[in-house]
Formats: C-alpha cells, structure tokens, sequence
C-alpha cells in the first residue's frame, strides 16, 4: 500500500456514533441483493492531494462517503480539489470529520497496511487478505463498514490496527512493497468495485458468434485456398484442422466471418484464374524460383 499506507485500515464511522451515509444502500446491481456501501476513512492526512486523489478513486468505484480523522485543511481552491476530479462536487465537499475511536465504534473496520506479520505471533498484521480475498469476505456480510487508511509516511501503528476487525495488504513487489496513499487506495477499491459499482461504461453484452452456416461456408473456401497450394493432401488436412480449432476457440462475430469469407472467397477466384491461365500457355502452377 503507501507509506502513508503501511498501516491502512478499512472503517466506517459517523461522527456522533451513528452511520450515517453508510446506511446508504447500492440496489443498483441488477439481482443483487442491497447492500450498503462502505465508507473510506483517512486517518490523519498530511497531503491534501493525496485526500483528492482518494475521492476521485471513490467517486471512480461507485462510493461516495468519506471520512477524515484530523486532516489538513482543504480550501476548495487547493491542492485537494484540483486532485479530485469530479468528486470535487460531492465527495469532497461531503467528507465529515470524525474520530478514530467514532469509526471503531460504529462501524466494521478494515484497516489497509504494506508490512505485514510473518506468522500468527504478530496478531496486530497477521492473518490478513489480499483485495481480492477482502472483496469475497465483505460479499457474504451486510453491515456498516470502514476501510481505514493510514498516514501517507507511517501508515496505521500497531495500536490504532489492534483496534480493528480485519486487515488487508496489497501484494507488492518485496523490494518495494509501500504504495503512494492515493495508489493504494485506488488499486484497494477498484478490486472491490463488484460491491459498489452497479453499472461500468464498458459494453456488458457477450460477443455473439457468427452463424455456425457462414462458419461452415469459411471453412469451405480454406479448404479450397489449401487445395490451390499445392501440398500435400495429409498437410492440407492437418491445416484445414487447426483452423478449425482456431475459429473454434475465436468465437469469430458475423462481421468478422464475412471479412473472412469475402477475403478468400476473392483468393480462391485469383488462384483458379491463374490456374486456367497457366494451363492457357502451357506455364507450371508456380512460378520457378
């Protein structure tokens, strides 16, 4: 995670001990049963762009609650602002100032860290999940929960993650396994962007196969693009066969079998006019070398 990240932490907290936003529930997954959202906190920022580029992240990934424990001022001509993108609307301006000890007490706590413990005797750091393992724990619960990040040079001490439920730790190089906070913070919560965002820009309709007629039809014209090569009949079998394993796995769409089709169709009638013409002035098939 970051430096600042070494000790983060995921939880959700509320000023006066009530969760607030976090109440919020996503039913925006289609089938999905509703579930709220957990919040971010920031644990003692001392870069306001890092606090920027985490709200872009959360604005990014479908959240929207943030959580500042004794952060530095953001003036909304600042370096925060100017960080957070869109979030600059509502995510920033939003963000409530909390206590540590609030977010322990009103929310399931998840707190982020780069140094883990190697074994069961480090019981502040160990056991912890990776961002995957974390999202496939939280899927199967619905309750108020915090992800809880750390100082961007010291992360979360032993103390402050004795406090929390969980731990979590992004796999890094070990030469250099300390992430940016706003890095993080980003890689953190896009893994976990299948319980918080309902909808991404990215097309959700399956590629559909071509029809398997027009499929048979390509496989007709190679066969015939083999046979005016000139190999042997075992080898054009052979290729005739990886090509078929090869559309198979493919899954060609409709426009991509007719480019294909058009294409050989067009090889197929070149070859038989140079065929024709060869035996017209009596010339061999192939041009000698």
């Amino acid at each position: 995670m970051s430096e600042a990240d070494a000790d983060e932490t995921m939880t959700p907290t509320d000023g006066e001990g009530s969760p607030g936003r976090d109440d919020a529930v996503d039913s925006s997954r289609e089938g999905a049963p509703a579930r709220r959202k957990p919040v971010v906190v920031v644990v003692e920022p001392e870069t306001p762009g890092n606090v920027g580029t985490i709200a872009r992240a959360m604005k990014n990934f479908g959240l929207d609650d943030l959580k500042l424990v004794n952060p530095p001022e953001l003036p909304e001509d600042g370096e925060a602002y100017g960080f957070a993108g869109h979030a600059r609307e509502d995510v920033l301006p939003n963000a409530d100032e909390v206590t540590f000890d609030e977010v322990v007490a009103n929310y399931h706590t998840v707190g982020t860290t780069a140094i883990t413990g190697e074994d069961d005797q480090s019981h502040e750091r160990f056991p912890f999940k990776t961002p995957v393992e974390l999202k496939e724990s939280l899927a199967t619960v619905d309750a108020p929960t915090a992800i809880v990040f750390g100082r961007e040079g010291r992360g979360l001490n032993n103390e402050e993650l004795s406090q929390l439920d969980e731990v979590c730790s992004i796999p890094a190089d070990d030469d250099y396994p300390v992430l940016n906070l706003g890095q993080a913070a980003t890689v953190l919560l896009y893994e976990l962007r299948d319980l918080t965002v309902g909808e991404t820009q990215l097309p959700d309709t399956a590629v559909t196969r071509a029809p398997e007629a027009d499929v048979e039809r390509f496989h007709g014209f190679f066969e015939e693009f083999l046979a005016s090569t000139g190999q042997r009949e075992h080898v054009r079998e052979k290729n005739a066969l990886l090509m078929r394993r090869l559309l198979g796995r493919a899954h060609p769409t409709e426009r991509e079998i007719h480019s294909l089709l058009g294409t050989f169709r067009k090889a197929n009638t070149k070859l038989e006019h140079a065929d024709h013409l060869a035996a017209k002035y009596d010339e061999p098939v192939y041009p000698r070398e």
